[in-house]
């Protein structure tokens, strides 16, 4: 005899969902974003075999010193980063221009500096060159002078915005690793 009442009713409408809709999203999905690498992998290309997360909780003057460097308020009260062996590792997320989609980039710091930088998850239809190796390089080796960085990263023609972004994202890094050890 076929289940009666609510709870099957929402079940059925859920499977129907699933069925019909969720491959077309999955299909969609692919289209939407790459993963270039995990944050797990990230972490162990960082410390071979990480260290267990540290959490830097953010009060309002700790808001206020990354906001001048992000652009605009941190949208995290908390956040994970790992440290051993001098360096510390950040994994953040941002986005290029209001309404575009978020983009998953980690950041090892070491001496006041990038040590290296890795996108993550690109999730944008355009401007993934900022996840090419030999730009990234350029990153390695920038420290922070007031809210950007010492020296400009060249620009990629059709990637302005991803290239704006990624350079904010080292940025506040680098204030999130000096943040850490205050």
């Amino acid at each position: 005899m076929p289940p009666t009442g609510r709870r099957s009713l929402l079940r059925s409408a859920a499977g129907l969902f699933g069925a019909l809709l969720l491959p077309k999203l999955a299909v969609a999905g692919d289209d939407l974003w790459t993963t270039f690498q995990t944050p797990a992998a990230f972490l162990a290309e960082a410390f071979g075999a990480p260290p267990a997360p540290s959490v830097l909780v953010l009060d309002a003057a700790m808001q206020a010193q990354i906001g001048t460097v992000f652009g605009r308020a941190y949208p995290q009260s908390q956040l994970r980063y790992w440290k051993a062996n001098g360096r510390s590792a950040w994994i953040l997320d941002d986005i290029g221009k209001q309404g575009y989609q978020i983009t998953t980039s980690g950041f090892v710091v070491k001496d006041h500096s990038i040590d290296f930088a890795r996108v993550l998850i690109y999730r944008e239809s355009r401007g993934e060159q900022v996840a090419e190796g030999s730009w990234l390089k350029k990153l390695s080796g920038r420290k922070l002078a007031g809210t950007t960085l010492d020296q400009n990263v060249d620009n990629i023609s059709g990637a302005t915005l991803s290239v704006k972004m990624m350079q904010r994202m080292a940025a506040t890094a680098l204030v999130l690793d000096t943040l850490a050890k205050a």
